[in-house]
């Protein structure tokens, strides 16, 4: 059903929306975090829920259709190693993009080791978490594991359509190699499953653990806390984790490419 989506009617009524919206908050005067909650509801809930809403209407459909719950019980503990192992293999490879770019663009190191500053008003935080582990992984996997990869396969082939649509996730996240490589587990899982709950729960685990890592244990471990300094003296840690996270996520990529090319996806 997702390849009868359009994604240029996607990205044309979230822009258009997002710009009405913009202009209104400017006429208002509205404080940047009122802009920036807006934004975010606009992206993540109000276009992604009226445009999904509008097509499985039209298609005579329904939510439970792509997303349900039975048998996925018996994957969660999969679904949280593949977690855990995503989370070292991203720490790690993201380590390395900083220690290649290090000797000729310092700058451009510093700009992604720049702390993003937390919101003051704790409504605004709370907001802020729940948007990063709950709204964005739904909204995110409807997105690009169903409008972007459905249509891409339906124009090309199953894996220029899964490579497509993960660069593009890549693209929108500073650790563009890790969201890559977790966009391609990501879209083997759906086609593999033909349950967008299965994605989305793995999106929804990793974002929530990297948020509770953030407010409970932001220092540990040691050889992930990324500073200037820590690139080269952190480097054994990160090459081992890096080597082994690999294997291990090569393995798996292997494992559930094995035999999809039978399946359909929703």
């Amino acid at each position: 059903m997702f390849e009868e989506m359009k994604i240029r009617h996607l990205l044309g009524f979230t822009l258009l929306v997002s710009i009405v919206t913009i202009t209104f908050l400017v006429l208002l005067s509205a404080s940047e975090p009122i802009v920036d909650i807006t934004l975010q509801l606009i992206i993540y809930v109000i276009v992604p829920v009226l445009f999904f809403r509008y097509h499985f209407k039209k298609q005579q459909m329904s939510v439970k259709d792509v997303v349900f719950v039975k048998d996925v019980k018996r994957l969660i503990p999969s679904i949280l190693g593949l977690v855990v192992l995503s989370i070292a293999f991203s720490l790690s490879v993201f380590w390395f993009q900083l220690f290649a770019l290090m000797p000729f663009a310092p700058g451009l190191v510093d700009f992604f080791l720049e702390a993003l500053p937390m919101p003051e008003n704790p409504w605004y935080l709370a907001f802020t978490i729940i948007s990063i582990a709950i709204i964005a992984p739904i909204a995110e996997e409807f997105i690009f594991r169903g409008v972007l990869l459905k249509r891409m396969i339906a124009k090309t082939s199953m894996w220029t359509g899964i490579v497509i649509s993960s660069v593009l996730f890549g693209i929108l996240h500073a650790d563009i190699i890790g969201a890559f490589i977790f966009g391609v587990v990501a879209s083997l899982l759906y086609i593999k499953t033909n349950n967008l709950f299965v994605p989305i729960l793995l999106h929804l685990f990793n974002n929530s653990i990297a948020m509770i890592w953030t407010f409970i244990a932001p220092t540990w471990p040691s050889w992930a806390v990324m500073e200037n300094s820590d690139i080269y003296t952190e480097a054994l840690p990160n090459t081992i984790v890096l080597v082994i996270s690999s294997i291990l996520m090569g393995r798996v990529v292997l494992r559930l490419a094995r035999g999809v090319k039978e399946k359909q996806v929703i």
